[in-house]
């Protein structure tokens, strides 16, 4: 699943060559992929609105109209978006196709069919998408140790599952957790409750610094992200610990061990990480 640096990646690269531009229609193949409202008044209100501009909030992609509407997006976990030239073949699972007026098309294709886009006028409450639960953003000031110890420190949830939490912080995913935890030397299975001010202090750092790091590593030009389809993450050699169970731990040469947390597998120094399960 793409997690806040892949989503961040494609922000950057889809928004300014929509910026501006009105789409002219809507084809909706895969009726099921539209969460709000049905497909047929999805394709109808979005026809002849103009891209105002893009953001991100967490996992999520934000689309503003200028008329004042918000497209959510959540790419789940194969989603992709591709701005393209009409004539371009389409990839296989092509689901949503924008025609812009200059030609061009904004695809969304999702093998899995899991990505969901929800569809608000000006003024509209959001209760379907989750996004108004989320936490902070990993960059938000406000994300402190203070903050950390308050929202987690009564828990006995793993630490590495209360970083999965969304409604605490919004944007980390299984990737980024194993990460920021061997950064911050602190065990994924880790109670949390356990951990003392001093690892509560790390892991504020780590947090926002684990993830600006990432996400300038996964930057890219737009004419690459198209011929990559999306899919070149240029941060996969300097990731740490993800994928490298079994090799030596980059700072003191140990093994790297993998173990399951909370049903998900982690990548973990035995040294580094040496605060054990408590």
């Amino acid at each position: 699943m793409p997690e806040l640096p892949e989503v961040e990646m494609i922000r950057r690269v889809i928004e300014p060559q929509l910026r501006g531009r009105a789409v002219e229609r809507v084809s909706v193949r895969r009726a099921e992929v539209i969460a709000r409202p049905p497909a047929e008044a999805f394709c109808r209100r979005i026809a002849g609105q103009r891209f105002d501009g893009m953001a991100r909030r967490g996992k999520f992609l934000l689309f503003r109209f200028a008329g004042g509407d918000r497209l959510l997006l959540h790419l789940r976990m194969t989603g992709c978006l591709l701005v393209t030239p009409a004539d371009a073949p389409e990839e296989k699972h092509t689901h949503v196709v924008f025609q812009l007026d200059d030609g061009r098309q904004l695809r969304f294709s999702d093998t899995r069919r899991f990505g969901r886009f929800w569809l608000l006028g000006q003024g509209e409450a959001d209760g379907d998408s989750g996004v108004e639960a989320l936490g902070l953003e990993p960059f938000d000031p406000a994300l402190t140790a203070s903050y950390l110890a308050g929202r987690l420190g009564g828990r006995r949830k793993t630490v590495k599952g209360c970083l999965l939490d969304q409604r605490v912080v919004a944007g980390i995913g299984n990737i980024y957790a194993d990460e920021i935890l061997f950064a911050a030397r602190i065990h994924p299975a880790r109670r949390a409750h356990t951990l003392t001010p001093e690892e509560w202090a790390r892991l504020a750092a780590v947090i926002p610094e684990r993830l600006a790091f990432f996400v300038e590593k996964n930057a890219i030009p737009p004419e690459e992200y198209l011929e990559t389809k999306g899919q070149d993450y240029r941060n996969t050699p300097y990731l740490q610990v993800y994928g490298h169970s079994g090799e030596p731990c980059p700072v003191c040469g140990a093994a790297l061990c993998r173990t399951v947390v909370e049903s998900r597998s982690s990548v973990f120094c035995p040294v580094c990480q040496n605060g054990g399960v408590r």
